[in-house]
């Protein structure tokens, strides 16, 4: 269970740096969509115990798992992909509307002028 945490732990570190690091739109939003996934993954890490029976299964000696974590997450993998599938479509508009998905070329209007 500590290597699961420490892994998700890591993965958050390194789609966090890939957002603060990312040049185009496309790569923040899957940078953002891995930090989503390795937070679900720490948070089913840090929920599971050791011993504990499912709850649909029946009495289990050590006791029973909360599944309340499970279908937080459930709802969190829904919202994100959501989430991942409305900043595609963004991206898409942001290409039509600059002509480029490079965050330096979105900010800097001052050094685009966009022609209709």
């Amino acid at each position: 269970m500590m290597f699961v945490t420490v892994t998700a732990c890591l993965v958050i570190l390194i789609g966090l740096y890939g957002i603060v690091t990312s040049r185009q739109v496309v790569k923040t939003i899957l940078c953002m969509n891995l930090v989503q996934t390795a937070v679900i993954l720490l948070l089913l890490s840090l929920a599971s115990r050791t011993g504990s029976a499912i709850p649909i299964i029946g009495m289990g000696t050590g006791g029973m798992v909360d599944p309340l974590p499970q279908a937080m997450m459930i709802t969190a993998i829904v919202i994100g992909a959501s989430v991942t599938a409305l900043g595609l479509f963004m991206s898409g508009k942001l290409f039509h509307y600059y002509g480029s998905l490079d965050w330096r070329v979105i900010f800097h209007k001052d050094t685009f002028e966009r022609t209709d």
